[in-house]
């Protein structure tokens, strides 16, 4: 797999500040030498925050919280795994 597929594979979990330790700072060290993935980075972050600003004053629909939990709880087979 190549530096870019790899760096563009882990973006959300950087642009959510959850990618941690070396994975971090070689998807940081790419993102600083290569124009095609930072554009894509820049996107998806202006992306993310206009999003953000359209939805800031939606309401959920009612009852989403509880499907969401339902779901979750579905999934969770209560070994501590999901699935």
């Amino acid at each position: 797999m190549s530096e870019c597929e790899e760096t563009l594979r882990e973006l959300e979990t950087y642009l959510d500040g959850e990618l941690m330790g070396t994975k971090h700072d070689l998807v940081h060290r790419h993102l600083g030498g290569c124009l095609d993935c930072a554009q894509v980075l820049d996107f998806q972050a202006e992306l993310r925050g206009v999003i953000r600003e359209k939805c800031r004053n939606d309401e959920l629909p009612p009852g989403l919280v509880a499907r969401i939990e339902q779901c979750l709880q579905e999934d969770f087979d209560g070994d501590g795994r999901i699935g």
